[in-house]
């Protein structure tokens, strides 16, 4: 086997599969390279989302008619000149590789030029080759056109998405600029229609509320922190504004957006308490650090930095958020003036009445099977059915240990009939029947998940869900991200029973859900926020997965806002409902189990140790 070296298109095409992932990332170089080059103005204009056209024109500092040609020569650039440098890059493209890589994959024109110069110059490349240079009349600055993206190679033409869905992409990438430079003159423009117009900025909030919508301002405080190690600026969510769906959460690191999993810990840590079980606050945290201290070249796209200080950063954002919750009155207190807390008595030192022990009262005629009689003998449920030693996010953790010879899926191995008199409701969350085998235990929420989940999942199959219009449609602030997934899964979203149209660049409107869906607007904001969300988890897959997906958080939404079962009729019917499912052993929001078995010998074990 004989070693080549790659010709230079070849390897140009190989750092493209690193650099242009798609339109977004074109969008991307191309506006920070704008940013870096002092532009005070900077509009992008788009056609199909950027396949057949992007185009960045700014006002910068432009390039001379030789630094034209040569910035798509591989790793140009005006930021490095020794290896010192690299240690302390606070600029956005350092690594010249950009415009050689969007050469090797797209047709491109450049017209640039500096304010000293008369006149500019045009290039233009294509398949990495120079096609022509020639002098050309245009403002100062550069102006920037990548037309037929992938057009050389299909295979990664074919694997773009929908329009809408690379369009989201690029509208992310315009945020976090937009967000970076509030001083910037930004314009973004697709199919000759103005998605996005934002003027300069003289605050971080005000571009904030420019790009999010004005009820963003209302929803978020201020964050600060000064160390020798880090300096944190930047706004934090109030917890009561916590989200279902994928809320706006943005790290910066000198002027620089990334991705931080452990850093979002540290955020979560903070809010432990003050939000509900699976919602998120909204954060704009803005990290100015040595540069000597963070390394900004290990990802590709430059997504993702490394802390020399991992640690210690981490506290920090932690204690800055935690402090900023405090400073805004967020933080848990205690009320001591609840109903129901024994009231604690005063000691007077001028009474000389003795003090009395409390009495203990014992009721011999109490039944533990009558009420919540496990939960008050120190029990969640029978010892062997479950192990409430640790405990889930909806409903404690359970370890079921049954019999192996008993099949869980059938609610009914006897075949007997079910009357209201075999069954008994427990704390408004769990049935109670009897079996030939001893008594079996329903988790209520679980139980009316699968049910729902069934139920939809049957009717979609089917094209028989049944719509229902809403008196007054409920309009929902919900951001441009938001809107973009309901616009391109319209066709989806009413399969389902949902007609929800875009109403404005940041707000929908729900004018319809499924029959059987509570239709107060609070309900039909949590279940906006649940479709959302599902829809930005699952964009891309199939029809199918999109679905069955929604069709989850749908049956976890609705179980989870009607719990009670009023009567033993109630129960009945509940359990029967179950025992039709094609699955009734587990729910499809977690995967637990719907019910359980306790036998006769498994309840004589429990009896036996009072």
């Amino acid at each position: 086997m004989k070693i080549e070296i790659l010709p230079a298109n070849v390897a140009n095409m190989i750092a493209a599969g690193e650099v242009v992932q798609g339109p977004s990332s074109v969008v991307k170089e191309m506006m920070e390279n704008s940013a870096d080059a002092g532009a005070s103005s900077i509009t992008v204009i788009l056609s199909d989302a950027g396949r057949t056209l992007i185009r960045v024109l700014d006002d910068g500092c432009g390039m001379s008619p030789e630094d034209a040609v040569k910035c798509f020569e591989r790793h140009a650039t005006s930021k490095i000149s020794c290896p010192e440098d690299l240690e302390s890059i606070l600029t956005y493209g350092f690594r010249g590789e950009a415009l050689a890589s969007i050469a090797a994959v797209a047709e491109v024109s450049l017209k640039t030029r500096r304010r000293e110069d008369e006149t500019g110059v045009c290039v233009e490349y294509a398949d990495s080759k120079l096609v022509s240079v020639t002098e050309t009349a245009c403002p100062a600055g550069t102006d920037f056109s990548v037309m037929n993206l992938f057009y050389n190679v299909p295979a990664r033409r074919k694997f773009l998405k929908s329009d809408a869905s690379e369009f989201r992409k690029v509208l992310s990438e315009f945020n976090r600029i937009a967000l970076t430079h509030p001083e910037l003159s930004l314009r973004l423009v697709h199919n000759d229609k103005d998605v996005q117009d934002l003027p300069p900025a003289s605050s971080l909030k005000i571009r904030v509320a420019d790009l999010l919508g004005k009820d963003i301002s209302r929803e978020i405080v201020e964050a600060s922190a000064d160390t020798s190690v880090v300096n944190i600026r930047g706004f934090i969510g109030r917890p009561e504004d916590s989200r279902k769906t994928q809320p706006n959460q943005y790290f910066f690191v000198n002027g620089r957006f990334f991705r931080s999993p452990y850093l979002h810990k540290a955020v979560m840590k903070a809010y432990e308490g003050l939000i509900a079980p699976g919602t998120s606050p909204s954060y704009f945290l803005y990290l100015t650090i040595d540069p000597h201290n963070v390394d900004v070249n290990i990802h590709p796209s430059k997504a993702e930095v490394k802390f020399e200080e991992e640690q210690v950063v981490f506290q920090i954002v932690y204690a800055c958020v935690k402090e900023s919750l405090g400073k805004n009155s967020f933080v848990q207190s205690i009320d001591f003036d609840v109903d129901g807390v024994p009231e604690i008595p005063v000691f007077n030192p001028l009474d000389p009445s003795p003090v009395k022990a409390p009495q203990v009262r014992v009721n011999p005629d109490y039944n533990p099977f009558e009420n919540d009689g496990y939960q008050e003998n120190g029990y969640d449920s029978p010892e062997n059915a479950y192990d409430f030693s640790k405990t889930g996010s909806d409903f404690p953790a359970r370890t079921y240990n049954p019999a192996p010879a008993v099949d869980y899926g059938r609610l009914f191995d006897d075949r007997q009939a079910l009357s209201a008199d075999d069954t008994m409701v427990v704390g408004e969350k769990y049935i109670i029947y009897k079996v030939k085998e001893g008594i079996r235990i329903v988790d209520i929420v679980r139980a009316r998940e699968r049910i729902m989940y069934s139920r939809m999942i049957q009717s979609i199959a089917m094209g028989e869900i049944l719509s229902q219009s809403l008196l007054y449609p409920v309009e929902i602030e919900v951001g441009r991200h938001a809107v973009s997934l309901v616009g391109e899964h319209s066709g989806i979203l009413s399969e389902a029973g949902f007609d929800i149209r875009p109403a404005g660049d940041t707000s929908i409107a729900v004018y319809g859900m499924p029959s059987g869906f509570s239709s107060d607007r609070q309900s039909v904001s949590d279940i906006a926020a649940g479709l959302i969300a599902s829809l930005d988890e699952t964009a891309g897959e199939l029809r199918s997965s999109i679905i069955s997906d929604m069709a989850v958080r749908l049956a976890h939404i609705s179980a989870m806002s009607d719990r009670s079962v009023p009567n033993k009729s109630e129960a009945r019917s509940l359990i029967e409902q179950l025992m039709g499912c094609e699955d009734s052993s587990t729910s499809p929001y977690l995967g637990k189990r719907c019910n359980a078995t306790v036998s006769l010998s498994d309840i004589d074990k429990i009896i036996t140790k009072w």
